[in-house]
């Protein structure tokens, strides 16, 4: 899943792709590097970030999106936790919906996902952006974060969506500590019991730059290190902003995974 960031304040890329022009073409390369999936945003969810308005975030996601769904054959995910925005990026072209509040923000989320019948990403998150990294806490970290997730599934399945189609991220740096990070990584495994495709997304979240004492895009080493383990414990899609080089650990992985090397 390539990042695309249509912010002018994303702890990553913030403002590189703010303009139209220049995040289409972004969208374009990172199909062309080998994403499978193009997500993109136009609010950024980083800690103490400010919201945007549902006008605000339209006008700079919906034109990305009619533009991309026109030259591209990979679906398009659209990264938000309002409805507004989510009907009219599922007009414009998207296929999929990565809500970082599983569903829990905009009571009307749900049922536009239900009738609508598209993928649905859950992601745990303790608090808001605006507060979650005020000294998150938990007594049992997995658990707390299986336990939300089991209860996220629930009520959408209730609310009709289809559990096929649900997807489901620990979220990575979203209420956490560096050091639950790396916890939730090693042990990602354990979310196979939840029965449904799981999503990492720590391309260059700031515990790689902690550990390794690097800027946000200079965090790529960090970044294929942690895509390379999480696939190893069973992640099945990973959330990268270089995507180039994201393939490239991704087929090593799968072919040590696998026990041979062939067309991946």
């Amino acid at each position: 899943m390539g990042v695309l960031n249509v912010t002018p304040d994303s702890f990553s890329d913030g403002n590189h792709y703010f303009h139209q022009d220049r995040a289409i073409e972004h969208g374009l390369e990172m199909a062309r590097d080998g994403a499978d999936i193009i997500d993109v945003g136009g609010e950024s969810t980083r800690p103490y970030a400010k919201e945007v308005s549902v006008t605000e975030e339209m006008d700079r996601v919906i034109p990305v999106i009619e533009t991309l769904n026109k030259e591209l054959s990979v679906p398009i995910s659209i990264d938000t936790y309002k409805s507004e925005v989510t009907q009219e990026a599922l007009k414009a072209g998207a296929s999929v919906i990565n809500d970082i509040s599983a569903l829990r923000f905009d009571p009307d989320m749900a049922s536009i996902a239900a009738e609508t019948d598209v993928p649905v990403i859950l992601m745990h998150m303790k608090g808001t952006p605006r507060n979650m990294q005020d000294n998150p806490t938990y007594d049992d970290l997995i658990l707390e974060i299986l336990n939300f997730l089991k209860n996220a599934i629930a009520r959408a399945v209730k609310a009709g969506i289809r559990k096929e189609l649900i997807i489901v991220d620990p979220g990575i740096g979203f209420g956490k500590t560096f050091d639950d990070n790396l916890k939730i990584i090693k042990e990602l495994s354990r979310f196979g019991s939840l029965k449904c495709p799981v999503l990492l997304g720590s391309s260059n979240k700031a515990f790689i730059g902690h550990i390794l004492n690097k800027e946000a895009r200079e965090r790529d080493t960090g970044t294929m290190a942690t895509i390379a383990a999480g696939i190893m414990n069973g992640a099945h899609i990973v959330r990268a902003h270089n995507v180039k080089k994201a393939v490239e650990t991704v087929k090593i992985v799968d072919a040590i995974k696998t026990g041979r090397v062939g067309n991946i």
